[in-house]
């Protein structure tokens, strides 16, 4: 760790050019959009006033790690922090079939569910507040997954990806992620109920 005794967040690096309208793709360990040099001026939080929500959301999120143990992180566009790839389960979709088709949208990867890490709902971590004001209460089946294929690719909801050690996490990680992703390297056999 440097001299601030926090990890640093993930460096960046300049982003390749394209033809318009293809896909970002970079087979380095962090790959940016455009956009990802943007500063960000107000990012995702998570809401005291359980009360403000507007509902609830069943939601996935996904640990993916890589043959050297780093963990993948998306850098989000919706309030610029990194979190685990994931996001709200669509009407007549099953977790396990939401969990692959948001890591596939969000990382270009495609990937296959290993195991059930969590079940996620304490309101205190799971009720979040987004930049445009709405207020959501999550609930959140985390899995850890495997790539099977793809290629790391950018989309509208990531700025970056970036594998990263999970011991040098970045300071803009969000703080219910952060709780998954120390279930995740737990390694315990039963799913956590949080």
């Amino acid at each position: 760790m440097g001299g601030s005794g926090r990890p640093p967040s993930p460096p960046a690096l300049g982003a390749p050019r394209r033809s318009r309208g293809a896909p970002r793709r970079r087979d380095a360990s962090i790959l940016r959009t455009a956009r990802a040099s943007r500063s960000v001026a107000a990012g995702l939080a998570l809401e005291p006033d359980w009360e403000r929500a507007l509902g609830v959301r069943a939601s996935v999120s996904a640990v993916i790690f890589d043959r050297r143990g780093r963990l993948l992180l998306q850098q989000r566009s919706d309030g610029g922090q990194w979190g685990l790839p994931g996001g709200s389960v669509e009407i007549g979709e099953s977790v396990h079939d939401a969990v692959i088709r948001e890591v596939r949208e969000e990382t270009g990867l495609r990937v296959t569910v290993r195991r059930l890490i969590g079940v996620y709902s304490e309101p205190r971590r799971q009720v979040v507040r987004y930049p445009d004001g709405n207020v959501w209460h999550y609930v959140s089946v985390c899995f850890e997954c495997a790539v099977q294929g793809g290629e790391l690719t950018t989309c509208d909801e990531t700025l970056a990806l970036a594998y990263v050690s999970p011991a040098r996490l970045p300071a803009t990680l969000l703080p219910n992620h952060r709780i998954r992703i120390r279930d995740a390297r737990s390694r315990r056999p039963a799913a956590f109920i949080r």
